[in-house]
């Protein structure tokens, strides 16, 4: 082709927020009409590199970062994602950004539409022309051979299957004139299995143009099969970068989960042994948007901490959503051996069982209530908690001595940084939100705790702190927990069991200290389809 240096350079880049460093002096270079495959676990810094590749404002306002980026040996600062596009990157998202009423010719030439004059120009100018829809549906017809897939360009976009909303996302890319450099983040999440393979077909179509793509994907199978080079993020850092050639997904997938948590788990000293079943699920089903859980089976014991792991959209966090009453869920669930009727939170909380959301701001706090307020809110509505009575019983009011009582000895008890307990929280930091959501899932003294992407976006002290309670609170209260977690050293560090969910369904289930490579070949799919009974304790 030619190419003499690279067409994009990433340059010695880091990133934080609030003190978190996300991105830590990461550098790779990407040519004309190469395929780069970005892969990482969830929370690795691929997002916040791609953020700032395409300008994104969220950048600016905390901060900036250090590092350059240069296209054709030439530094860019792009204040704005229209910088970037004008600067010839393209982006698709993992959420689409079509209008769901326009077509799909509409949609792919969207703010660049094809204009002719009609009678009225000669008297009010040039903002008197009308849409050329002939030339719109020959430009958007242009892009889809280009992409070398079939979609219609008259389809209203409302009534697109969804792998035909991605190819249309594209398509828009592709058709701005200046486009040499697409972002692609998860373009197969959300696909089947052959609309992936077209897909696929379709990005070496436009690599074999010219164009250059960075691919996204936790299908390690998909990278090892379209990229020319892989880079792999492992906490900010950027741990690898070599050709795919001879590269198996075994290998990505050690490189992504490192080998450093083996030596971090939790010592036992002797083997647990834990109480009756507490917990069984059977045939469970959720339909939680982007989470959906088709069909899953499992059971807890008493005292154990089971582990739930598995990419973004594979429906992890779907089975403590369905089972405490948040989305449409069916199957059967047991607790203590008695039907959990499901779709009612209030009954999932009144039986025993309590929830610590991933969603801490929509579900887990209330954000302008005082912390005492947010820690003792369940117990008050759920168990009469924290409530004394007044007039011989006519009146029940908020015993506030208690309710600080608790606090304080949760805000003790879990190192939160707060002014006092009538903080609001939020004022708080995610970390210290993320442990209130936690005292007020324990003030309710649960028989199972759902925990739900516990340290989420808090920095690796406050995350050890959390995890550490969790494992404290299992070994001195004998609380059963599910755990949900998208990284898997957090899920090795303190459970028992560690079920992997893939496309809705249970992959397998191991042992914590089963080899790293095994967990992330059930994560691509790719491993040994075992069921439940074979694997479990």
């Amino acid at each position: 082709m030619g190419q003499q240096g690279p067409l994009l350079s990433i340059d010695h880049i880091s990133k934080e927020f609030y003190g978190n460093v996300v991105l830590n002096d990461v550098s790779f270079e990407l040519k004309a009409g190469e395929i780069l495959g970005l892969v990482g676990e969830n929370g690795a810094g691929k997002t916040t590199l791609m953020h700032i590749l395409f300008g994104m404002p969220v950048i600016a306002d905390t901060g900036g970062f250090k590092g350059r980026i240069c296209i054709d040996g030439q530094e860019v600062s792009f204040s704005s994602p229209f910088d970037a596009l004008d600067a010839g990157i393209g982006m698709v998202h993992q959420e689409f950004s079509l209008i769901p009423g326009f077509t799909t010719t509409e949609n792919i030439v969207l703010n660049r539409e094809s204009m002719k004059p009609s009678i009225l120009n000669d008297v009010f100018g040039d903002r008197m022309s009308i849409l050329d829809r002939q030339d719109m549906k020959k430009r958007a017809e242009a892009a889809i051979e280009k992409l070398g897939v079939k979609l219609d360009p008259d389809m209203l976009v409302s009534e697109m299957p969804v792998g035909h909303k991605q190819f249309t996302e594209i398509a828009r890319e592709i058709t701005r004139s200046k486009t040499r450099i697409l972002v692609l983040d998860e373009p197969t999440a959300v696909l089947a299995e052959s609309e992936a393979e077209v897909l696929l077909k379709a990005l070496r179509k436009l690599a074999s143009l010219g164009i250059a793509i960075i691919f996204i994907s936790h299908r390690l199978h998909e990278v090892t099969e379209v990229a020319d080079r892989v880079v792999v993020l492992r906490d900010g850092i950027a741990i690898k970068d070599t050709p795919v050639a001879g590269v198996s997904v075994r290998d990505i997938a050690s490189w992504m989960v490192g080998r450093s948590v083996a030596t971090e788990r939790v010592s036992e000293g002797e083997a647990r042994e834990f109480g009756p079943e507490i917990l069984s699920v059977e045939h469970l089903w959720v339909d939680m948007p982007g989470e959906t859980v088709r069909d899953v089976s499992f059971s807890v014991r008493k005292g154990e901490i089971l582990g739930f792991g598995g990419l973004a959209g594979q429906g992890k966090l779907g089975i403590p959503n369905g089972i405490m009453g948040l989305f449409q869920a069916g199957g059967v669930v047991r607790l203590h051996g008695k039907d959990v009727p499901l779709n009612e939170p209030r009954t999932a909380l009144e039986i025993g069982m309590a929830f610590v959301s991933e969603d801490r701001r929509g579900v887990g706090l209330l954000l302008d209530e005082s912390l005492k307020w947010n820690i003792a809110f369940t117990a008050m509505q759920i168990q009469g908690k924290y409530l004394k009575t007044i007039l011989g019983g006519l009146f029940r009011i908020r015993d506030e001595a208690e309710m600080r009582k608790l606090t304080e000895e949760y805000i003790a008890m879990l190192d939160v940084k707060c002014t006092s307990p009538s903080q609001k929280a939020k004022e708080l930091s995610g970390g210290n939100q993320q442990k209130i959501c936690l005292a007020k899932a324990f003030a309710v003294k649960p028989d199972l705790l759902f925990v739900s992407e516990p340290t989420r976006g808090i920095d690796v002290g406050a995350k050890k702190l959390v995890l550490d309670t969790i494992h404290r609170y299992n070994r001195d209260y004998g609380t059963t927990i599910v755990m949900v977690s998208s990284e898997l050293e957090e899920l090795r560090s303190i459970c028992d069991r560690i079920a992997i969910v893939d496309e809705g369904k249970i992959a397998g289930i191991l042992p914590p200290t089963a080899e790293l490579p095994e967990f992330g070949l059930l994560m691509s799919g790719l491993g040994a389809n075992g069921s439940q009974e074979d694997l479990s304790a």
